[in-house]
């Protein structure tokens, strides 16, 4: 007869205190997963009509980047790209919020497992994010450094 440890039959009860919780939480992402789709909208609005603002040639001959040979229309693309790359993070936001909503009143456990893996997704983008920008900070750091040394 096999046994089982007191870790493999463990359950976890949630009570009402903890249901409350979740439900605020809940409510919260929500709200803030709505402002996060404004935003990402408001900046993907922006990035169109920059780049098409600044690729008119608004600026005349005095565009800075003529010399390096960026068009200052790709301004909007950087911001349209940056809207594309934040809406993955604010849909997993949302769909926690969605599904712990249905998972508490329902008290359906397939919601209740989605919206965790939801969040868990959430913030496992954040946290790669953060690790891609300080990586490139310090590699920005250390060729201004390396220009810097080589530019006497």
């Amino acid at each position: 007869m096999e046994q089982k440890s007191a870790f493999e039959s463990f359950e976890l009860e949630i009570g009402e205190d903890i249901k409350g919780l979740l439900k605020e939480t809940s409510s919260w992402t929500y709200l803030l997963s709505i402002i996060g789709f404004i935003g990402i909208g408001l900046m993907v609005i922006a990035g169109v009509f920059l780049g098409a603002m600044m690729g008119t040639n608004t600026f005349g001959s005095s565009n800075p980047y003529d010399a390096m040979g960026f068009p200052m229309g790709y301004f909007g693309l950087i911001y349209v790209g940056m809207g594309l790359i934040y809406f993955f993070p604010v849909l997993y936001l949302f769909n926690f919020s969605r599904k712990m909503k249905n998972a508490l009143s329902t008290t359906n456990k397939a919601d209740f497992k989605s919206a965790f893996t939801n969040l868990k997704s959430h913030y496992k983008f954040m946290g790669i994010f953060a690790i891609v920008i300080i990586s490139i900070y310090v590699l920005m750091f250390l060729g201004g450094m390396l220009f810097a040394s080589t530019s006497f």
